[in-house]
């Protein structure tokens, strides 16, 4: 990027940077008001920002662009190559880039590389998120004991392990534990600590996908391929010009709490969250911590700084960092990008943060919600669509431009509107992990109900175009007056933002606000590619039939337009006017995950090519034993717990509810009990939910009538006071 489009997007709203090409509207808009000579004065500072020393590091430790390419021209091709993915199967291509990659990892300290892969339900547990072998770049000679140099094309384009005890959810047999790795060229290699990780999928011996990604990956094709038909159709050849691309942007919350109170806490150490716990005096009421000075009287601010600069050297573009709501709470985000990128990014950024904490003394949470009474952490995904040479799709001015069609921006929304409505059971189960079910709908997450808001002044447009009006789209903007001579009048956009919406509108882009923080977000971008490449299709297949554009996108905002809602989605009479519309309403994770083995959503993947029904059925199978098996750790935990300190505190203190503390041990065990006693695993994770979301939460509020009882110096679990509290400590 040039730096004078670098520095004039540090000038845009956190919005802008989700959105491929908002930039380039607002500059020129800028440019043909009164900031030219602001927008010149930019333009002309050239100093490069390599050249500053807190930046000369960035993007070194990751092979793209011009450290791919300074490392390939000395094997006489440049970083051209790479743009071509077919070069996965030259083996003469592949043995040059692997040099070229060599090259680069020793010049930089690496000695080892791995194929870097994403098992399936590894959040909240499995540290990273990922999978990986790490072999050394040498072979040895056995008759001069010399070392060589062994890295070549056939390496770093494949590899295999034993894929035995990765969640496979049926898929393989146990006698059939072999697991197979391909590179993924659409994530760039990448260097940490010596390693060189090269961005992978994982699937078992007859083909079949045991990760995250691979299911993605074909949903991306599946997305491009027909969304490039219905543009066609609508006047812009995009598969001339290289197909569609989905875009992300996430925004990462964590929690950061003191090491020393962190391992006093069995619960936060095995679960990621507080099984108990009572509230302090002070809480999140006052929302003093919210986007307050990031201090150097913690190591909050050091350890963030840190985290950036790691991940900067990787070519991690984490622009953003402040305070959140909650007492202890903080946030990250990046710019936008490809979905495959970011989602890699974004698993490094995890894992980066969990390391790095602890070398300043501090645990970092990602669990959805790790503290009962004050919010929970998300992570939004920023969703949108464009074309290869970044003509945003959800853009009415630039899509209309390129088609040379007004109708093309309400007849793309409308196969939107419809697959939301269509679908939306499908992305509640996307956002259907363990800890999401603590945090959606408590006025710190959009609720369950799956809607989307599109704001007045779209709403308004599309419902005058089902109606017959042909005119299009141009958004209006609002001009806030300060009443202060001094102040630049503020020009907000047509749309607001509503934080109660899960899928709200933001201009170009929009936001699935109900994520869960620990989640990998491949199957949440699998969902929402999967099911607008099947409205693109049909929408594509019925012009081809001979009908009209505008008059499919018509009929499909009468059927689907219920779905659209701007008002308060956290009103419970707006809750139940939504229910009784129609709209999917799943309150229950256990019963989110569950919908994937409906006719409907199995025809789904299999006609997109996403997902055999095979394949779908091992997600369910995995998802189920995944929050069942969490849930699992939490009773066990909960028990040692309550036996260990809870109970041995009452008794030192000798007041508090000592006789209902020893009874809710049996309770938790024959709870247990039952659960493993149970074969089908679905009944298993229904058990698991009322133990977890009814029995653990009347036991929690006996535990903390305890720690509300017993004297401060006889309780030897950590607190929320001295948990949450940096600035206090």
């Amino acid at each position: 990027m040039k730096l004078a489009a670098a520095l004039f997007l540090l000038s845009l709203g956190s919005a802008s940077a989700f959105a491929p090409n908002a930039r380039g509207a607002v500059a020129k808009r800028q440019v043909a008001g009164k900031s030219t000579t602001s927008f010149a004065a930019v333009a002309s500072y050239a100093k490069d920002p390599s050249t500053v020393p807190q930046f000369a590091d960035y993007g070194k430790n990751v092979f793209t662009g011009k450290v791919a390419d300074g490392y390939l021209q000395k094997h006489g091709v440049s970083a051209d190559i790479l743009k071509d993915h077919t070069w996965v199967k030259d083996e003469e291509k592949a043995d040059i880039i692997a040099a070229a990659i060599l090259e680069w990892a020793t010049d930089n300290g690496a000695d080892t590389y791995c194929h870097w892969f994403q098992p399936m339900a590894s959040s909240g547990f499995r540290h990273g998120q990922t999978g990986q072998v790490y072999n050394m770049m040498l072979k040895f000679d056995n008759d001069t004991n010399e070392l060589k140099f062994d890295f070549d094309g056939d390496a770093l384009t494949k590899g295999e392990t034993d894929g035995s005890s990765y969640p496979n959810g049926g898929l393989r047999d146990t006698h059939c534990a072999g697991g197979y790795l391909a590179l993924d060229t659409s994530s760039p290699i990448f260097l940490r600590d010596g390693v060189i990780y090269m961005p992978s999928v994982f699937v078992s011996y007859y083909g079949k996908s045991l990760d995250e990604k691979t299911p993605l990956l074909r949903a991306n094709d599946a997305m491009s391929e027909h969304g490039s038909r219905l543009l066609k159709h609508l006047g812009y050849d995009a598969e001339a010009t290289g197909g569609l691309k989905a875009n992300i942007g996430l925004e990462q919350e964590i929690f950061l709490v003191p090491r020393e109170e962190y391992y006093r806490r069995p619960d936060l150490q095995f679960t990621g969250r507080t099984i108990m716990g009572k509230l302090p005096a002070r809480d999140q009421e006052m929302c003093d911590h919210y986007m307050a000075p990031l201090t150097s009287h913690t190591p909050a601010l050091a350890c963030m700084k840190e985290i950036q600069d790691e991940c900067f050297k990787m070519g991690i573009p984490l622009k953003t960092r402040h305070r959140e709501v909650a007492p202890g709470q903080f946030e990250f985000a990046p710019l936008y990008g490809i979905n495959t990128v970011q989602i890699d990014q974004n698993l490094v950024v995890m894992q980066v943060i969990e390391e790095v904490a602890a070398k300043h003394g501090l645990a970092a949470l990602l669990q959805e919600k790790p503290f009962a009474g004050i919010n929970g952490s998300g992570k939004h995904n920023n969703w949108s669509l464009s074309t290869s040479s970044d003509v945003p799709l959800f853009l009415a001015g630039p899509i209309n431009k390129a088609t040379g069609n007004d109708m093309a921006f309400p007849v793309i929304m409308a196969a939107v509107v419809a697959a939301i409505d269509e679908h939306g059971d499908l992305m509640r189960m996307a956002i259907a992990s363990p800890g999401n079910d603590f945090r959606l709908g408590a006025m710190e997450a959009p609720p369950a109900i799956i809607s989307t808001y599109l704001g007045e002044d779209l709403t308004s447009y599309l419902e005058k175009f089902s109606e017959g009006e042909v005119e299009g789209y141009c958004p209006k903007k609002i001009d806030l007056d300060l009443g202060v001579k001094n102040i630049c009048p503020i020009k907000a956009p047509a749309e607001d933002r509503n934080r109660t919406s899960p899928f709200p509108y933001g201009g170009a882009r929009f936001e699935f606000r109900a994520v869960g923080s620990a989640q990998n977000v491949s199957m949440v971008n699998t969902v929402l590619n999967t099911m607008c490449a099947e409205k693109f299709k049909q929408f594509a297949d019925r012009i081809d039939a001979g009908e009209d554009a505008e008059d499919i996108a018509r009929e499909a905002l009468k059927k689907h337009f219920k779905v659209v809602f701007n008002g308060n989605s956290y009103d419970e009479a707006n809750q139940a006017m939504l229910t009784e519309k129609g709209l999917s309403n799943i309150p229950s994770g256990v019963e989110a995950i569950h919908v994937l083995s409906d006719e409907k959503n199995v025809n789904l993947f299999e006609s997109m090519g996403v997902m055999s029904p095979e394949e779908t059925a091992s997600r369910e199978t995995v998802l189920h034993d995944h929050y069942t098996g969490t849930v699992e750790v939490e009773a066990g935990t909960f028990i040692d717990m309550i036996n260990q300190h809870i109970i041995p505190s009452v008794k030192a203190a000798g007041q508090g509810p000592l006789a209902e503390l020893e009874g809710t041990i049996e309770t938790l065990k024959s709870a247990l009990s039952e659960i493993h006693g149970t074969e089908d695993l679905y009944e298993k994770a229904k058990l698991a939910r009322v133990l977890r979301l009814e029995t653990m939460v009347d036991i929690r509020a006996i535990c903390d009538l305890a720690e509300e009882t017993v004297p401060a110096d006889l309780w030897t679990l950590s607190t929320y006071k001295e948990l949450l509290f940096l600035d206090s400590h």
